[in-house]
Parts: structure tokens; C-alpha cells; sequence
């Protein structure tokens, strides 16, 4: 199979979706490689690197996509790339579809078969392609927290840890999983009071145990958020809903009941974002405010650190990348039911339930929409 690798061209965004390692794995399989010229650059991998592992490099994303059978990216695709997109191509990246009805129905409009990493299932029901991310985002949190709070970035002026003498800022991570933990790891090696919100009981248990009992864990309603809302200097939003758009825990009206020049970090936002007054910045422009209190929503957080970011997510999507290339689309998804739960689009069809319930879309079982989609030779 010929697998493409585009530049990604999302704001800020550095990452690239192929190390030399997993070009070194395809190519060894009998694949072709092709890669668009300084996809790399951004996580510090120059050309020279995937031409000695065996890639081919490309002068465009134009090259890669008309040259690739599956098309393989960290984020979502942009306009100009839907458009690029063919009934034959596989796409394999990052879609968080159900906030965007765009490209929903630009995915569904091309034709392809359209698989999305944060949808894969492993055999416990996790997202092992979301986590890798979601411990990398949940740690930004913090940090871009702390530094927002500081006053010449508009915050309150408060040094999150504190000093002797000083007590330290309050941090409210709402949502226990992956980024939510490493979130509250991060504020509690600050010094900060910390405070875990969630609606799981054995996942505060969880919590409690992993972070050994230094913080505290909240079972999440909306009248506990609202109690402590008016004594936190920062809130990360971290809830999730697989594949689906997220609740708001925070409502424009709550923003009245915070501390002025408090933050709000929301991780959520590649999914809807869980605070009503949420919308997508990027880092260049990363926060506004609203009710006197600074909202940071970058939607790609993990591309500030793309050479962390950009090994921590190839180490987990090699396996299915290679999966895909060796066995074709109809075979790797038909032989693992987790990895079938990662396709969204096929045949113009969509077949993930959450995003057709969330866009009033008719759904399409899987199996049902690749029965659509031609067999690769």
C-alpha cells in the first residue's frame, strides 16, 4: 500500500503523523512511503531521516495525497484537504467530528473512509490513541494555567504554588480521566490546593489512589462546582464523552460567581468545549475574556511540544497504521471490533452513533457502509 503524509497546516500545529521508526516498519513490510517535503521540521525530523529509513519525499500535500492510498495526519483535515480527498483514500488522524458539521459533511461528500484516532477502542473500552495526547495536553493545562494567572497575561497576579507565608492558588480539574489525572499531578507538584471533580465514585477512588490522597476528590454536581467556583483561581475542563460533544459544567451565568482574572482551561475544546463561553484560540492568540475571566481554549495544546507530542502519538498509532497497510481497510477493522469502533465516514455514510445523534445525521452501522467501499487491490 502507498501511505501519504501530508504537512500539517492547522494554526500552530508541528507535529507530523510518521517518525523514521514507523517508516522503517512500513517500508520493510513492502510499502511505499511517501512523504510532502519538511512535514518534519516541526518535531526537529529533517527530510534526510525518512529517505534513509526508505520514505519518498514529495514536493506537496497535492503530491501525497493524489500519490497515497492511506492518508495518514495528526489533525483533522483542513478545507483544502477534504477537498484533495477520494472515494479510494483511507484517512487515518485526529477528527473530532461532533462539534464540526463542516467537515462532517465534507468527509461524507469525498467519499472516503475516514477513521478517527480518538474513537479507537482497545479490549478495556479505552482510547489508546487519545491518551497518549490526553497526558500531554492535561500537563500543558496546568502549566498554561499557572503562567496565565500571572498579571501581565491579564491573570490575578498569584504564583500558583505560593511561598512561605503565602498560601498557594486553588486549582478545579473537572473530569477524572486521563488528562484530568495528569492535570492535578502536574497542579499538586506546583504546590497548588488541588480539587478532582468527577460523576464516577470508582473513579475518584482511582484518582485518590494514583495521586496518593494529595488531593481532593469531588463527586461532581452542578451545586459542588458552583460552592467552589468562587474560591479556584484556575479550572481545567477536562470532561469527555467519547466521540461525543461535550457538556458544559460551566455556564456564562457561573463565570459571575469566580474570582476576577481567574482562568479557564479547556481541554474539552476539540470537542464542542465544556465551558459555555468556550471557543477555539490557538497559540499564537491563545485566550480572551469574558466576564473578567481569561478563558484559554487552544484546540491543539499537544502541538506546542510537537517533539514530545509527535513520538508519545507515533508510538501509538504505528500498530494500526501498520494494521491498515498490511491487511487493507476491510480486514483490520472486520478482525478488531476496537479498532472498528474508530471509523466515522464511509461511502458518504456516517457510522460513528455519537456524531450523527449530536448533527441530527441518519447513522450507518460499519459493517453496513464499508460493504460501500471497494476492496483495494
Amino acid at each position: 500500500m502507498k501511505v501519504g503524509v501530508p504537512t500539517e497546516i492547522k494554526t500552530d500545529e508541528y507535529r507530523v503523523a510518521i517518525t523514521p521508526a514507523g517508516v522503517r516498519e512500513l517500508v520493510d513490510r513492502g510499502h511505499e512511503v511517501l512523504i510532502q517535503r519538511g512535514a518534519g521540521e516541526g518535531s526537529a525530523i529533517p527530510d534526510g531521516e525518512y529517505v534513509e529509513q526508505g520514505a519518498r519525499i514529495v514536493a506537496d500535500a497535492a503530491a501525497v495525497f493524489a500519490g497515497g492510498d492511506l492518508i495518514v495526519k495528526v489533525k483533522e483535515p483542513q478545507p483544502g484537504e477534504v477537498a484533495m480527498l477520494e472515494p479510494r483514500h483511507i484517512l487515518f488522524t485526529y477528527l473530532h467530528l461532533a462539534p464540526d458539521a463542516e467537515l462532517t459533511r465534507g468527509l461524507m461528500a469525498s467519499g472516503a473512509t475516514c477513521i478517527a484516532y480518538e474513537t479507537v477502542t482497545d479490549a478495556g473500552g479505552r482510547l489508546p490513541l487519545l491518551a497518549p495526547m490526553s497526558e500531554v495536553a492535561g500537563k500543558i493545562a496546568t502549566q498554561a494555567g499557572a503562567f496565565m494567572l500571572e498579571k501581565p497575561l491579564g491573570g490575578r497576579g498569584l504564583l500558583l504554588g505560593g511561598v512561605p507565608g503565602v498560601a498557594a492558588g486553588k486549582v478545579m480539574v473537572i473530569g477524572g480521566g486521563v488528562v484530568g489525572l495528569t492535570a492535578a499531578e502536574i497542579a499538586i507538584g506546583m504546590g497548588a490546593e488541588t480539587y478532582v471533580y468527577d460523576r464516577s465514585i470508582d473513579r475518584l477512588r482511582d484518582v485518590d489512589f494514583l495521586l496518593n490522597n494529595r488531593c481532593s476528590t469531588v463527586f461532581s454536581t452542578t451545586l459542588s462546582i458552583e460552592r467552589m467556583l468562587p474560591e479556584v483561581d484556575l479550572v481545567i475542563g477536562a470532561v469527555l464523552v467519547h466521540g461525543a460533544r461535550a457538556p458544559h459544567v460551566i455556564t456564562r451565568a457561573q463565570l459571575g460567581l469566580m474570582k476576577e482574572h481567574a482562568v479557564l482551561v479547556d481541554v474539552s475544546i476539540d470537542q464542542g468545549g465544556c465551558f459555555e463561553t468556550s471557543r477555539p484560540t490557538t497559540h499564537s492568540d491563545p485566550t480572551y475574556e469574558v466576564d473578567g475571566v481569561t478563558h484559554y481554549c487552544v484546540a491543539n495544546m499537544p502541538g506546542a511540544v510537537p517533539i514530545t507530542s509527535t513520538f508519545a502519538l507515533t508510538n501509538a498509532t504505528m500498530p494500526y497504521v501498520v494494521k491498515l497497510a498490511d491487511e487493507g481497510v476491510h480486514t483490520a477493522l472486520a478482525s478488531d471490533a476496537g479498532f472498528s469502533a474508530g471509523l466515522n465516514v464511509a461511502a458518504g455514510k456516517v457510522t460513528y452513533a455519537p456524531v450523527a445523534r449530536d448533527q441530527g445525521i441518519e447513522f450507518t452501522a460499519a459493517a453496513e457502509a464499508l460493504g460501500r467501499v471497494p476492496a483495494m487491490v
